[in-house]
């Protein structure tokens, strides 16, 4: 059995930056070292003090200490991860535009004032959810020991017990509904069009150019990758490979 070290070192690191921050976010207002207004979505403070930070830390806050806190940093822990190692298996750049997708959905809904609120997280975790459930339709949930369903009605139940509960609806709500937007848009329309309107932009992917440099400096494999370079690669990277190789060609010359 691992220890809680080792489990959360193998955790993928999206998931696990994530729910990592959000327990800090938690931690540090519960000490008092932070205030709920620092992080809180105020859009006037936004534009006219320019404090951009509000547009993120929102995402993060999932309540003081509770029953409630507890379960959806489990969610983040369960249903996040299983995510991210399912379906988002070694694709961490497409992960991540995921839930840049999202905040920027949120944000975008937050502006009608009568779906604004100053926190986020709750709404986030209700979209990793819903992707979950879709993703993975036939699992089987129990819901507190009580009722067992398909996991593709789970969010839905989770909807129905935050109106027994007398909990607030529109936050799992609205995170449905982004989470449709993306799914829709990332995986159904595609599979009805053969295009996808939310491919991964390339500059989140870190990696990418350092791996292109570091195949033209290969003088080994340079014969092997031009021509997929010069298919693929856009004519600013083939002027890279003008620099860096003409010295390299020219040394073996000598």
């Amino acid at each position: 059995m691992s220890s809680p070290a080792e489990y959360y070192n193998s955790l993928p690191p999206i998931t696990k930056a994530y729910g990592t921050i959000c327990f800090l976010t938690t931690a540090l207002l519960q000490l008092g070292l932070l205030a709920p207004y620092h992080i809180a979505l105020l859009y006037p403070l936004v534009f006219k003090n320019l404090q951009i930070w509000r547009l993120i830390t929102p995402f993060f806050f999932l309540g003081k200490f509770s029953i409630n806190f507890g379960i959806r940093l489990l969610m983040i822990a369960r249903y996040g991860v299983q995510l991210e190692n399912g379906p988002f298996d070694k694709r961490t750049a497409d992960f991540l535009w995921m839930m840049i997708f999202g905040a920027i959905s949120l944000l975008g809904l937050s502006a009608i004032p009568f779906l604004w609120s100053p926190f986020w997280g709750v709404s986030m975790v209700s979209m990793l959810v819903y992707l979950w459930s879709r993703e993975f339709p036939n699992a089987q949930i129990n819901i507190y020991g009580l009722v067992n369903m398909k996991a593709f009605y789970f969010p839905w139940a989770m909807l129905a017990l935050d109106v027994i509960f007398g909990s607030p609806i529109l936050p799992n709500l609205l995170g449905i509904i982004v989470g449709h937007l993306y799914y829709f848009f990332s995986v159904l329309y595609p599979l009805k069009t053969g295009r996808n309107p939310l491919k991964t932009p390339l500059w989140l992917y870190p990696f990418s150019y350092i791996n292109i440099v570091r195949s033209l400096l290969s003088l080994q494999n340079i014969k092997t990758y031009t021509y997929t370079f010069e298919s693929s690669i856009t004519p600013y990277f083939l002027l890279i490979k003008g620099f860096l190789c003409c010295p390299s060609m020219a040394y073996l010359q000598q």
